[in-house]
């Protein structure tokens, strides 16, 4: 298990970057678009650069639903690779199967 606090503060920045998301996209469309002066382009960066750092979407960080583990993760099952052998072998995931050679 991951430490709570880790766990919890990655879902303080999923909630920041769910908030931000649409205010970030705006001041970065203007930051880019070549066509406006380029004060406004820098007004736009400076506004962007104020705005909290975790809510970028990138500081965000993959952990497994189930453990709060952040390596060996599987995007699709939103779980860790230790998890999801737990669950496959009680059964748990459809169609999967122990493998043996």
């Amino acid at each position: 298990m991951a430490k709570k606090a880790s766990v919890e503060r990655n879902r303080k920045r999923e909630r920041l970057a769910q908030r931000y998301a649409a205010k970030r996209e705006q001041l970065k469309a203007i930051a880019r678009d070549q066509e406006l002066p380029v004060d406004e382009r820098f007004a736009a960066q400076l506004k962007l650069a104020a705005l909290p750092r975790n809510s970028a979407v990138t500081r965000v960080r993959n952990r497994c639903e189930i453990t709060g583990r952040p390596r060996g993760f599987y995007r699709k099952l939103r779980m860790s690779r230790i998890a999801l052998r737990q669950l496959a072998s009680q059964g748990m995931v459809p169609g999967m199967v122990k493998s043996s050679w």
